[in-house]
């Protein structure tokens, strides 16, 4: 028998909680926390899915592809728009776009403001 489990917040190490939120809001359209601060900042999904971000001295971004600073945590999400369409906003938005594309056609792969890898994918 299987456990019931409901994913309901994730929490991202970050330099900067106010800043990398502005990007994910941005992004996705989730509500800012009204708590939000320097330290940490939140963002609110209509169906309760919560991400928080948090401050981390001494931050160092991941290395993605190579693990010399692994990756921490790598979410995917998926686009109503085309991969490319989908990409020049985020870009515009601050993301960043690795060399190294390993999913073809299929997914793109980027970088938030904090250097966290993600994937956007359209379906």
């Amino acid at each position: 028998m299987s456990l019931q489990m409901e994913l309901v917040a994730i929490t991202v190490d970050c330099p900067d909680p106010l800043a990398l939120a502005a990007f994910y809001q941005q992004a996705t359209g989730f509500e800012p926390h009204p708590k939000s601060d320097a330290d940490f900042a939140g963002l609110n999904r209509e169906d309760g899915l919560f991400i928080g971000f948090q401050r981390v001295e001494g931050y160092r971004a991941p290395s993605w592809p190579d693990q010399i600073v692994p990756q921490q945590l790598h979410v995917c999400f998926k686009v109503v728009e085309s991969l490319d369409e989908a990409e020049a906003r985020l870009l515009e938005l601050g993301a960043g776009k690795p060399d190294h594309q390993p999913h073809g056609d299929k997914a793109r792969v980027l970088t938030d403001p904090a250097g966290h890898p993600f994937c956007i994918v359209t379906r």
